[in-house]
């Protein structure tokens, strides 16, 4: 099984939230399958605490890298700030036996 990389990215919002998120991003969301090297993505939010995000995972460090910057720079210009997003490499074999969604979907 070849190294994926997990991006986690975390931001203070105001919203929107649930389904309102669900149908104001939709588009977003399509475009996102696709950015080079990614494989899925899990939107976050935590409505209580005023945080949204996500989980991707990414074929490359390199790729994931890439698209940290970008939609670091695309988020910025929606007035966000404090962005916070790192990178890991995912160690396969034990995501295996904790059933993690490794290989690529179908939409």
């Amino acid at each position: 099984m070849a190294t994926t990389y997990l991006l986690q990215v975390d931001f203070p919002s105001n919203g929107p939230f649930g389904e309102q998120m669900a149908t104001e991003y939709q588009q977003l969301a399509e475009s996102i399958n696709h950015e080079p090297g990614m494989i899925w993505k899990i939107w976050t939010e935590n409505s209580e605490a005023g945080e949204a995000g996500g989980v991707y995972l990414f074929e490359s460090e390199a790729t994931a890298q890439k698209y940290l910057t970008m939609h670091t720079e695309r988020l910025q210009t929606w007035g966000i700030t404090d962005i916070r997003g790192r990178v890991f490499a995912v160690n396969g074999p034990l995501s295996a036996i904790n059933r993690a969604p490794l290989a690529p979907t179908t939409a």
